[in-house]
């Protein structure tokens, strides 16, 4: 049974890989992230499994993207 993504869904698997991403570039496991951002590991793997989709807060983005010294746009640029 295959489940049609909508827009926002993607946008939410998108905001995910670029985590990862980010993560990866920092040298951090999920664990390490989640700890640094005061959130589970188990949240921080739901949000980078492409396969998942898990909404995600402004709030926590904004944690993100001040941990890894990037501007949160960067997290939300879905070209």
């Amino acid at each position: 049974m295959n489940k049609k993504i909508n827009t926002n869904d993607r946008r939410f698997i998108e905001i995910g890989l670029k985590l990862a991403y980010y993560r990866k570039l920092n040298g951090l496991t999920q664990e390490q992230l989640a700890e640094k951002i005061n959130l589970s590991s188990r949240y921080v793997s739901k949000v980078e499994t492409p396969s998942i989709v898990q909404p995600v807060s402004l709030k926590t983005l904004f944690a993100i993207a001040d941990l890894f010294k990037i501007p949160a746009h960067k997290l939300l640029d879905f070209e």
